[in-house]
């Protein structure tokens, strides 16, 4: 009997794949069976779903840390989200884990990111009568505000990964996706490190000696030295881990990072116009709930819920946009 190309590879995750890996032969499936793909183990096609929404091709044109940045190199949603998938992966591999379940995580695990970064979730939170989180607002987002509101219908797998990659939630029942929010800090710390110093924010000699003495005096140095450490302290350990020497600096480092760069004086007055820009849309579309597109209206929830969904999902120059025109002069045509 001729095997197909998804069973092939399902034979190779049995015979090679750790004993802690999950197999995507044995998913816990999906909120709505479906036919096996013949070529794709489910894993794999919850990657390629996810690479193929509105949502993640939006994350191009969403804020990292710096709001509008000057400049092509400095890093926005869409390359951090590259950035940790890489990280994961390669942890992943070296440590016999599910790569094709660790990557969906990753690629999935953003993208109900707000504009302007972490300030649209705080702009967000007094409108709703509970926290924003993004994790949240991305399983929403795979659940219901994709594919016409029918959504990815993706493995329990992945969607626990996503919901739960921050460390302020709940730890994830896999090892793929706890290598994916180890991933998701070494990216985001190291990666604005760079971004800081090129904006001029930061000196490379301002960031705190023993955090740099044991993780590196280079982007590249650190990120070798956390997936290295990474990888070995986690090899046959029940969790994923860092040794406590360099999750110490990789702790110390991030909060230099919310001191200097994050929280500093300096970029208090665009935050608080950031702020206030996601307040004015979102009363506004609270008042004009019709103008909201008919996909919002769909999915379920209260009206203050697809408000914010259709808030979440602007990118910071369409949130401009649609803040110029609703509330700016537009001018004369004479």
């Amino acid at each position: 009997m001729t095997t197909t190309p998804r069973e092939r590879t399902e034979q190779i995750e049995a015979d090679t794949l750790s004993p802690r890996a999950v197999r995507a032969s044995e998913s816990k499936g999906r909120e709505r069976d479906e036919p096996q793909d013949a070529i794709r183990t489910v894993f794999q096609r919850d990657r390629d779903r996810i690479v193929h929404t509105k949502s993640f091709r939006r994350l191009k044109h969403k804020t990292q840390v710096f709001m509008a940045p000057e400049g092509d190199h400095y890093r926005v949603r869409l390359t951090h989200t590259l950035d940790v998938s890489q990280i994961a992966r390669t942890v992943a591999r070296a440590l016999r884990l599910n790569e094709d379940l660790t990557e969906a995580i990753a690629l999935g695990h953003d993208l109900g990111h707000t504009p302007f970064g972490h300030l649209g979730e705080e702009a967000l939170t007094p409108f709703l009568g509970r926290p924003f989180r993004h994790s949240e607002q991305s399983l929403r987002v795979v659940d219901f505000l994709e594919n016409d509101g029918r959504g990815l219908n993706l493995t329990w797998e992945v969607r626990d990964g996503i919901v739960h990659h921050p460390w302020s939630m709940p730890s994830p029942s896999t090892l793929e996706a706890q290598i994916v929010r180890f991933a998701d800090r070494i990216a985001y710390v190291n990666h604005d490190v760079d971004d800081a110093i090129r904006a001029g924010v930061l000196e490379p000699d301002e960031l705190p000696r023993e955090a740099v003495g044991v993780l590196g005096d280079t982007h590249s140095r650190r990120i070798n030295t956390l997936v290295t450490d990474l990888v070995s302290w986690s090899d046959d350990a029940p969790e994923i881990t860092l040794s406590p020497r360099v999750a110490g600096a990789l702790d110390a480092l991030r909060d230099f990072m919310f001191a200097e760069v994050y929280l500093r004086e300096g970029a208090r007055v665009d935050h608080e116009k950031a702020v206030k820009l996601i307040h004015d849309l979102f009363a506004y579309f609270l008042e004009h709930p019709h103008e909201l597109p008919a996909e919002y209206h769909r999915a379920p929830g209260d009206l203050p819920t697809q408000v914010a969904d259709f808030i979440a999902g602007m990118t910071d120059r369409y949130a401009l946009s649609t803040y110029e025109r609703l509330f700016l002069p537009q001018g004369w045509l004479l």
